[in-house]
């Protein structure tokens, strides 16, 4: 029978933050909705972002010209 003491050794759980920008898709693309939105988070190592694109083209990871640039606006904020 294992106690948490010994659950918690084996499983270690880390507890991380991590740098994420948030905007929404409209002020960037004349084809967005009200709610669209793109979303960039840093990777816990730093060697990349993950990007929430919840927009006009979901079936495919296609961008507008606007949505180019907010994800370049981002990155932008994000790298610093």
């Amino acid at each position: 029978m294992s106690t948490d003491n010994q659950v918690n050794k084996e499983n270690k759980i880390d507890v991380y933050e991590r740098k994420a920008v948030f905007t929404l898709l409209k002020p960037y693309c004349y084809f967005a909705g009200e709610h669209d939105f793109i979303e960039v988070t840093e990777w816990k190592n730093g060697e990349g972002f993950d990007v929430e694109l919840d927009g006009k083209h979901m079936e495919r990871f296609q961008l507008t010209f606007g949505e180019f640039n907010a994800l370049k606006k981002l990155i932008k904020i994000i790298d610093k």
